[in-house]
């Protein structure tokens, strides 16, 4: 036979089925607040959200403060990315508490996990969506300078048939047009000497508007370049100053193996746009001196001259972006194969152009 239980006893159950419920329901709102505000959160107001749900917890532990330290190295309750084996994302600092097991009450310490599990996921979406962004925006840079690039080929590539319709109308253009002249005058007046009236050799004309061709096609494209490499290439540009009355001090030292079609070509191209330059803005034979070290790292190309300069303005746009296309057009030949190019004009005169690339293997 059953014995009744006595009113004290029934109301010690009471209160104990009392707490039991408040315990509970502090759980539960623990967790949901803090869970709706965790999924509120983005990468402006992560640390905010995330101070007040270790002020929450803290206090639902007991405790008068607790914070978050992120890092990996980070002391305290660690704090996991989602996943078995999610990598621990920063730690929970909580006074006098420095493991879970330090939670006395086994639902207590259960809800102290899921909050920090929920943290952890939080912490760990805030950190992709930091990443995506970063990616976006190096993918939207890295379209801008494509855009960039491209719009400055297009320009090179304007300047450079602008350059040689030039070549052809003053130079192959004029002496075929006296070839032509001479041609004529000779039939007419029936004369088959193979010399004008003038006493101008028909095969000397010929032969000068051979050279002009020649000229011409080896600066589309010098067959040097193909054949021999580089340092013959230089060394005809080099050629070429001194036949016009430049005083070209040359120091050349090839490598051991060529470099790569496309290196090769960028540093020939920003050779002759440098000589370009110097026929533009020297006025006149001067000293200049070329240097080209093929073999070591980095890869340097330097050449300066001591002519007059660039003018005031060009002097004070320098290579900056929109102004003097030649010097932005030879960066870009630079940065497209990975190097640097540094353009400076000298307060006395002159300009000194130094082309860098990190030496690699040949392809």
């Amino acid at each position: 036979m059953s014995t009744l239980p006595t009113d004290g006893e029934t109301i010690a159950e009471l209160r104990e089925l009392y707490r039991a419920a408040e315990a509970r329901a502090a759980r539960l709102r623990l967790l949901s607040t803090s869970g709706r505000e965790l999924a509120e959160a983005d990468p402006s107001t992560v640390d905010v959200i995330l101070s007040r749900c270790a002020e929450r917890l803290a206090f639902f532990v007991g405790k008068r403060s607790a914070v978050v330290e992120k890092g990996v190295s980070a002391d305290g309750i660690a704090i996991h990315a989602p996943g078995p084996n999610g990598k621990k994302l920063a730690a929970m600092v909580i006074d006098g508490i420095e493991t879970l097991n330090d939670v006395a009450d086994e639902e207590d310490r259960e809800a102290v996990r899921m909050e920090l599990e929920l943290m952890g996921a939080t912490i760990d979406r805030i950190e992709k969506e930091n990443e995506r962004g970063e990616l976006l925006a190096a993918l939207r840079e890295r379209e801008k300078r494509l855009e960039m690039l491209l719009e400055r080929i297009f320009t090179a590539q304007e300047e450079e048939r602008r350059r040689v319709s030039h070549e052809l109308h003053d130079g192959v253009a004029q002496t075929a047009t006296a070839l032509v002249r001479i041609l004529e005058g000779a039939e007419k007046t029936g004369c088959k000497s193979g010399t004008s009236t003038e006493g101008v050799s028909h095969a000397d004309v010929a032969r000068s508007l051979v050279s002009e061709l020649r000229r011409v096609i080896g600066g589309l494209r010098p067959t040097l370049l193909d054949d021999l490499g580089l340092p013959a290439a230089l060394q005809s540009l080099c050629d070429g100053l001194e036949a016009e009355g430049f005083e070209v001090s040359q120091r050349i030292t090839p490598r051991a193996q060529r470099h790569s079609p496309l290196i090769e070509t960028a540093l020939f191209r920003v050779a002759q746009e440098a000589i370009a330059n110097i026929h533009k803005h020297a006025g006149g034979p001067c000293e200049v001196s070329v240097e080209a070290d093929l073999h070591s790292d980095p890869v340097v190309l330097r050449i300066a001259d001591h002519g007059k300069g660039p003018s005031e303005k060009t002097r004070l746009n320098g290579d900056g972006p929109g102004h003097n296309v030649g010097i932005e057009v030879m960066k870009e030949r630079m940065t497209a194969i990975g190097g640097t190019l540094d353009w400076r004009a000298g307060n006395g005169g002159g300009v000194t152009v130094i082309a860098c690339l990190p030496a690699r293997e040949p392809k």
